[in-house]
């Protein structure tokens, strides 16, 4: 099974973000992974753009992803986030497709730090970056 195939089905575990919000795992490498969501009008706050819990969500589990790859084989998931900090930096309208990608800045024997940029590929515009610690448990 590839690792890509392994991670969505060891993820897919985690409804909220697969079933209730929808994120797709599109990428997965070395300590690396990529996630989109189209947001819809059920994403959206009163404003009518993306609710930050959204984009949270979208960064928080493309960051899990990540800092898990070389346990997806295992299904044996040993990181979770510890804290995190989210920069808003352009809304996210419906109908947008959005793309996080996470990397990890350090990772060591038991905290990480990644970082999570969301981009807007139809618009151009970088929505938000997030940088995660994580804490292997």
């Amino acid at each position: 099974m590839k690792l890509i195939d392994k991670a969505r089905e060891i993820f897919g575990h985690d409804r909220y973000a697969t079933e209730l919000t929808d994120v797709e795992i599109t990428a997965v490498g070395n300590h690396e992974a990529a996630c989109t969501l189209t947001i819809t009008p059920a994403h959206c706050n009163a404003r009518d753009v993306a609710m930050g819990g959204v984009l949270f969500t979208l960064a928080d589990f493309c960051a899990a992803v990540a800092c898990n790859t070389e346990y997806i084989e295992s299904g044996d998931l040993h990181w979770v986030s510890l804290d995190a900090n989210i920069h808003f930096l352009s809304p996210a309208l419906s109908g947008n497709t959005l793309t996080a990608h996470s990397t990890a800045l350090k990772h060591g024997r038991t905290t990480a730090l990644y970082q999570t940029i969301i981009e807007s590929p139809d618009d151009g515009k970088r929505v938000a970056v997030v940088e995660t610690t994580m804490v292997k448990i």
